[in-house]
């Protein structure tokens, strides 16, 4: 697949809405006229809309005929410009549940606007694709699922740490960009240990999954090992199709500002366009 041009005139329309505990959820779409079929895209722990490879995958989406929601989550910390940490009391107090009811409004909402197709689907990076599985295998309206670099599991920290974490009441967590420290609260550690298991069990998500799902990981991803790709596509069987790409790193080897893609962003940008197109628009032709 050659790479096209951002749609003229398609520039991303921003959107608020009210999320977890009243915070705002903010985002943007790339509503593509007449659109059969749309996708929602979710971002990982310290992620954003705007974030390295987003943009450049929602135009992607765009280009071939698929309108492109991008949003930050109510806890993401971003604030209004859409683009740097001003919130941090957010993202101190942000769970796994807080990010999947904000999933759930943006999915209502783009409903209700008209954003969200017939023939509709999600996509996730890291800690983005966990809560986007989670959801997609509740809702059968999900069509077609695709993930990058995502996790299999949200216990995501050793015993010592979680004990320590716990005692202290707070895990500092530094943005490797801005050097930013921030400290989550207990609450995200407590609903991974408490549904970890259960609600929020990833790669029990997995093995109930129904719509077609491309998982796509880098082997040489420094954040979140290959092998929970792997173990996503035993859980889900025939109905996963696992992309490797050879040297891939977390972010497919571009940093935030990318101002172009690398090969093994093209790799997976194209192969994940191709098949939300196959799964989402070719059906009604």
């Amino acid at each position: 697949m050659s790479e096209p041009a951002a749609p003229q005139g398609l520039a991303p329309q921003r959107f608020d809405l009210e999320g977890a505990g009243g915070r705002p959820i903010r985002g943007e779409v790339r509503l593509v006229p007449g659109a059969r079929a749309s996708v929602v895209l979710v971002h990982g722990f310290k992620g954003f809309a705007r974030f390295a490879f987003f943009p450049y995958l929602a135009d992607r989406l765009a280009s071939a005929g698929i309108t492109a929601v991008t949003f930050n989550f109510s806890g993401s910390g971003i604030g209004e410009d859409m683009e740097t940490f001003t919130d941090p009391a957010a993202f101190e107090e942000n769970t796994y549940t807080r990010e999947l009811h904000d999933l759930g409004i943006v999915l209502a909402e783009g409903e209700r606007l008209g954003w969200i197709a017939p023939q509709h689907g999600l996509f996730g990076h890291s800690r983005g694709g966990g809560i986007a599985i989670l959801r997609a295998a509740r809702d059968v309206r999900i069509h077609a699922l695709a993930t990058w670099a995502t996790i299999s599991t949200v216990k995501r920290w050793p015993t010592d740490v979680a004990e320590e974490w716990r005692t202290t009441g707070e895990y500092p967590v530094e943005n490797a960009r801005t050097k930013q420290v921030f400290k989550l609260r207990t609450a995200v550690l407590e609903e991974a240990t408490e549904y970890g298991d259960g609600m929020l069990d990833v790669t029990r998500a997995a093995e109930t999954l129904l719509c077609p799902w491309l998982i796509v990981h880098g082997d040489a991803d420094e954040t979140v090992q290959i092998g929970e790709s792997e173990q996503l596509a035993r859980a889900a069987g025939s109905n996963a199709t696992l992309l490797r790409i050879a040297g891939g790193t977390h972010t497919f080897n571009v940093p935030h500002g990318m101002t172009s893609p690398s090969p093994q962003l093209l790799e997976a940008s194209d192969r994940t366009v191709r098949f939300f197109v196959d799964r989402l628009l070719a059906p009604a032709r």
